[in-house]
């Protein structure tokens, strides 16, 4: 299997560590949106390297370094896992609130939020599952569909990013790790299970219940977003094994 990442990403290569290796072509994220009809399933392998593609956009274009500010203001969505383990990857801090952050990454519905923040960066994500940017965007703002492409599968930082580094809203990474293991625990997620989870990741606990806790257990996500579908249909088709809903 191709490495992506280089040594020293301390909280991605935790999080990520467990779908590589050899369970790496298995699915790792599985997206329903209901309301569109889209279901979008990646690997383990497929998304490293998204995120390795992020966190070189952002770290090349955006000027994404350990120590810079950056807020997400993205739903639950495999473009979104993929950006906030790019974060880390750069060594980055994720803030909740948007005034604070020097870097904004927002969809089109939060745009106006991200650009009253006064951010010197904002990067528009249309999420769209075929790749389409927006258009429209106003002057100096990047549209992630079309900038990201561009960036290699390969991200190797320019400095290691350790455990104590701050990561999110003042925690280090050791203690986001350990935040999500414990919540993971108590959620009775274990290595191999397959979580179909319907938790919106704007709040904090939605994120480290949704998404960090499934990633530090080596689990694999079915996220379901405007579920219409019976959700006991879909946890038995996809085989789950734990709801959070």
């Amino acid at each position: 299997m191709t490495t992506v990442f280089g040594s020293g990403l301390y909280l991605t290569d935790a999080l990520l560590g467990p779908a590589l290796g050899a369970s790496a072509a298995r699915p790792l994220f599985t997206h329903y949106d209901d309301a569109t009809g889209e279901r979008v399933e990646l690997s383990g392998t497929t998304t490293a390297n998204w995120t390795a593609k992020a966190a070189n956009l952002l770290r090349d274009e955006c000027d994404v370094e350990p120590g810079t500010r950056v807020s997400v203001l993205l739903p639950a969505h495999w473009q979104t896992a993929a950006a906030l383990l790019a974060v880390w990857s750069c060594g980055a801090e994720l803030v909740g609130d948007p005034a604070t952050a020097g870097v904004v990454l927002a969809d089109a519905a939060r745009l106006d939020t991200a650009l009253a923040a006064g951010a010197d960066v904002v990067v528009a994500f249309s999420l769209d599952a075929f790749g389409r940017g927006l258009t429209g965007l106003p002057t100096g703002v990047l549209d992630f569909a079309t900038e990201v492409r561009v960036h290699g599968d390969d991200f190797v930082p320019w400095d290691p990013v350790p455990g104590d580094a701050a990561a999110w809203d003042g925690a280090t990474g050791t203690e986001v790790l350990d935040a999500a293991l414990a919540r993971a625990a108590a959620l009775d997620l274990g290595e191999g299970a397959r979580v179909l989870s319907t938790l919106a990741w704007d709040s904090p606990q939605g994120l480290r219940d949704g998404l960090l806790a499934v990633l530090a257990a080596g689990a694999s996500l079915v996220q379901v977003v405007n579920a219409g579908e019976s959700l006991d249909r879909r946890a038995e088709t996809e085989r789950c094994t734990v709801r959070l809903d």
